[in-house]
């Protein structure tokens, strides 16, 4: 089921390293690594996303490296910010990434929407900043593992840059961190990594399988009544987009909600469920008697179970 090209990209589907059984669905995330540069250090590192604004798919972070002495090669192959290369030039260019295992590594980190989404609405929250932050740093923690001498490490900044840099730096010891708005642009190393995962995002939307056409035993179903509104173009992915808004009015479900290539916990999604969607009122019927329980104050306290009153317990929120 392929998502819709930008103006003047290819649509063709191709395989890529990073994703391991196409014709399967994403349901939880994982993390790709390449195989390891053989090159004498120390290194470089990169870091970048693809797909952190999007109602729609995985968020993707990727690192890329090399060899320091292998730098002025690097900034001769042709990287740069992702986004502003074609789709044909970022497969290219992948290729250039897979065609000097001595030199060059990459790795990536697919964040499922659903994890994204969990992450956020869990209590107490995980924010997008703090899961993309714990992305960058298991990426480099494990291309360290990999036994790999790092001393640059650059990445596109998420905020205030100097507070990241300073953390990074006191996460990983002796390794050179730059924190820095438009790092894709700025650095090659970065430039790679942004290839790697928007190569990546864009395979996973383009041909994207939907876990809601399978049934429990993973077989597909005969009649998955929802394909035809879903097949429908699905623009950028961006909010703003009108054929996102679009298609996500006209996926909704209004009892059972989105596809999980949703992002739910996006504010748009949350006002198109509460407009749309019907409405539900859960109810615990035993938690007027779990109240009664812990309630004191005057002419409830004999009302208090014994364990409640032994232990002194006075609320719920004091468990």
């Amino acid at each position: 089921m392929a998502g819709e090209a930008s103006p003047g990209e290819s649509s063709g589907h191709r395989t890529v390293p990073s994703i391991p059984d196409p014709s399967s669905p994403l349901t939880a995330s994982y993390t790709y690594h390449s195989p390891t540069p053989t090159a004498a250090g120390p290194y470089i590192l990169g870091v970048d996303e693809a797909g952190r604004g999007p109602v729609l798919g995985p968020l993707v972070y990727g690192v890329a490296y090399c060899p320091a002495a292998y730098e002025d090669t690097l900034n001769e192959l042709g990287f740069a910010d992702s986004k502003v290369l074609t789709a044909d030039t970022r497969s290219s260019l992948l290729d250039t990434l897979n065609g000097d295992p001595t030199n060059l590594g990459w790795s990536v980190r697919v964040l499922s929407p659903q994890a994204i989404s969990s992450g956020m609405l869990r209590r107490p929250p995980v924010n997008l900043n703090r899961q993309s932050q714990d992305a960058t740093i298991l990426l480099i923690r494990e291309v360290l593992q990999k036994g790999l001498e790092l001393s640059e490490v650059y990445v596109d900044a998420l905020g205030p840059t100097k507070p990241y840099e300073a953390y990074l730096t006191s996460m990983f010891p002796g390794i050179s961190f730059t924190v820095t708005a438009k790092a894709d642009s700025k650095f090659k190393i970065v430039g790679a990594a942004s290839v790697a995962a928007k190569v990546t995002r864009d395979a996973w939307i383009e041909d994207w399988r939907y876990e809601e056409d399978l049934a429990a035993d993973g077989t597909a179903l005969e009649d998955p009544s929802m394909n035809a509104l879903w097949d429908s173009p699905r623009g950028s992915g961006y909010p703003s987009d009108p054929k996102t808004q679009a298609w996500v009015k006209s996926s909704l479900d209004p009892t059972f909600g989105f596809p999980s290539l949703v992002r739910f916990s996006w504010t748009t999604i949350k006002v198109v469920l509460e407009k749309n969607g019907h409405a539900t009122e859960w109810i615990d019927e035993g938690q007027a008697s779990l109240v009664k329980a812990f309630e004191t104050g005057a002419g409830r306290e004999k009302d208090r179970c014994a364990v409640t009153k032994d232990l002194s317990i006075k609320s719920i929120a004091s468990l």
